[in-house]
């Protein structure tokens, strides 16, 4: 089964892009642009919110060092 894990080796603060984007196999570099992007888009303030949200909702990867 697929999980959502925060990433141990893919990570820039948290590991939640990094995460994603292993979840997704989608390259995180792609996913954190869009991520800037839609903060810019609004006003900064949500997307800081949901990233710390996630931060705290998503497991760390079991036996990965976050």
């Amino acid at each position: 089964m697929k999980r959502l894990y925060r990433s141990s080796d893919n990570k820039v603060f948290a590991g939640v892009i990094g995460g994603l984007g292993e979840y997704f196999d989608v390259d995180p570099v792609v996913l954190r642009l869009c991520f800037v992007f839609l903060m810019l888009a609004t006003a900064v303030l949500p997307g800081v919110i949901a990233y710390f949200a996630a931060v705290f909702i998503v497991p760390a990867k079991p036996g990965g060092a976050s």
